[in-house]
């Protein structure tokens, strides 16, 4: 299967910017795509992991490399964790609104409010939320960088 789309989407135009370097809260490189700080961190450390080259979907990949894109998903929540506080991580792969393989990577801690505590994170208000800064979320983005650094050169490679 052709990994890629005909149609540019935000991911593409995201992948990019990544690229060039140029990408808002542009976390690292990893060997299956991007880790970028979502633009509204409805959950602080709330990341998305971008496919490099983009691809329709998950299932778009070879096995090899769908295993990677997992695995690289999975090391961007320990990063998460090791970074934030989180109790756990919640993993979403939809690609219904920007058709592109893409993964969110939310945060999840035990301060959160109870009522909102067992909520998945488009029942919360994201225009509420705050917008990624590097004085905001800097510091942030430099644990979750430096720990996906010192993992990923450990990490055992499934795909060039």
């Amino acid at each position: 299967m052709k990994p890629t789309l005909p149609r540019a989407t935000a991911i593409h135009r995201m992948v990019e910017r990544c690229r060039a370097g140029a990408a808002q809260g542009l976390v690292a490189k990893m060997r299956t795509g991007w880790v970028v700080l979502g633009e509204r961190q409805v959950f602080a450390g709330y990341c998305l992991l971008l496919a490099d080259p983009v691809a329709d979907h998950l299932n778009a990949l070879g096995s090899a490399h769908r295993a990677q894109f997992l695995s690289d998903m999975a090391l961007v929540g320990d990063a998460i964790l090791a970074s934030t506080g989180a109790i756990r991580v919640n993993y979403a792969i939809f690609g219904n609104v920007e058709p592109a393989l893409h993964a969110h990577v939310f945060p999840r801690r035990a301060t959160e409010p109870e009522a909102t505590r067992t909520a998945q994170p488009w029942a919360f208000d994201w225009n509420l939320a705050p917008a990624y800064s590097d004085s905001m979320h800097g510091e942030l983005r430099a644990r979750i960088a430096a720990y996906i650094e010192e993992f990923s050169a450990k990490a055992i490679a499934l795909y060039p």
